[in-house]
């Protein structure tokens, strides 16, 4: 079969690789009929590389067709369309039933220290071969697939893998209150399924990206948004228009690669010495130093009212980053943040999805729908923020 492979520091490949085999009773081999590129894949692309090696493949927001289950896959069977969720759960642990799949004990990487194995995202997590390909093994498969309707486009389904689940606990996370405000920074995928979550809710959402094509597709929406490149201070900005208290709940869409501020020097510096490094030199610099550029991170916690809710959905790195603690401590602010728990917002979502009137605009986030094979050049398309791209979806 043909897949996404990994190969260095921007440098991707789309190789033939053998088909997966079903190996436990609870997998299941699904044939992928779309694939989208991640946020969080681009920092593979550019940052994470010490923790992949030439050859794995990436990609973790799949969804097909069923075509082989083991013997105790039940809900399940051959030509059921489902989705798959990014993170590997098995449904009946104490962290599962308590509604954290991402913490999964059964499929925990303790040897890293983490949490739930994850489609082609690194050692880190488990190095378990990713869904940019033509056939997916799905461990767990008695728990993980969420079977849809054979009708409709992909797209109106493929979302539910990863960053429709992870917006909506996002904006759980940040505890907005009702007639509440919630700003996001950054209008990348997550960012703009966060914005209309919260407008569905009831919320004032102010969304802010310094890219036009992501503000105007916010502001379809409804969104108010702002372009931080124009302005002194964002959160003076954002308390000017919150009658100078901030906002109820700030939702940090961004993670390790924001631009601009203080701090995005050092950590642009950081990031770039990864590159340069040997494989174990550099996972210690992303272990032990602070990586990360906090810019968006930083402007969340001036953002947020006194006793509000920073949540955090961008990918972070780093072990080591500084914090404004000070702040943090007098404004009484909380932090929620992890990664998501798929499986526990299905419920809450899949009618939103199913609704012919497309609350959520789920058909109105793809810019780019390439064929699998044009995957290394969608990667920096994506990566630029070029051709207007904000969310590109693969067709095996």
């Amino acid at each position: 079969m043909k897949a996404v492979t990994w190969q260095g520091k921007r440098s991707l490949r789309v190789d033939e690789v053998p088909d997966p085999t079903i190996q436990e009773p609870t997998d299941a081999i699904v044939r992928i009929t779309s694939t989208a590129i991640c946020g969080s894949d681009l920092h593979l692309y550019e940052v994470l590389g010490p923790y992949l090696s030439a050859g794995d493949i990436l990609g973790h927001e799949p969804m097909g067709i069923v075509e082989e289950v083991g013997a105790g896959v039940t809900h399940i069977k051959p030509g059921d369309r489902v989705v798959i969720p990014f993170n590997i759960s098995c449904g009946h642990c104490g962290m599962c039933r308590d509604g954290l799949q991402s913490q999964c004990e059964t499929t925990q990487v303790r040897a890293q220290g983490k949490g739930a194995a994850l489609f082609g995202y690194t050692s880190l997590y488990g190095s378990v071969p990713g869904g940019q390909a033509e056939y997916l093994r799905v461990p767990q498969a008695q728990y993980g697939p969420i079977p849809v309707s054979p009708d409709g486009p992909d797209e109106r389904y493929l979302f539910l893998s990863d960053i429709l689940p992870t917006a909506w606990q996002a904006v759980q996370y940040a505890a907005v209150p009702d007639g509440g405000t919630l700003v996001v920074f950054g209008l990348g995928p997550v960012g703009q399924f966060a914005s209309r979550i919260g407008h569905h809710l009831g919320h004032r959402v102010i969304g802010i990206d310094p890219v036009p094509e992501r503000r105007a597709m916010a502001e379809r929406h409804g969104i108010q948004t702002l372009d931080p490149a124009g302005l002194d201070d964002v959160p003076a900005t954002v308390l000017e228009l919150t009658g100078g208290y901030g906002a109820h709940g700030v939702i940090d869409a961004v993670g390790m690669e924001a631009h601009g501020g203080a701090g995005a020097a050092a950590g642009k510096f950081a990031q770039s010495a990864v590159g340069l490094l040997p494989d174990t030199l550099a996972r210690k610099l992303i272990e032990n130093v602070g990586v990360d550029r906090l810019t968006a991170l930083h402007d969340s916690i001036g953002s947020v009212r006194r006793g509000g809710t920073v949540s955090v959905s961008g990918v972070y790195g780093g072990t080591a980053d500084p914090m404004p603690m000070m702040d943090l401590f007098d404004k009484q602010v909380q932090l929620r943040m992890g990664q998501c728990n798929v499986r526990k917002w299905i419920g809450d979502i899949l009618p939103l999805v199913e609704d012919s009137a497309d609350p959520l605009g789920v058909l109105d986030l793809t810019t780019h729908t390439l064929p699998l094979t044009d995957a290394p050049q969608a990667y920096q398309t994506f990566q630029e923020k070029s051709d207007g791209c904000v969310k590109v979806v693969l067709k095996p």
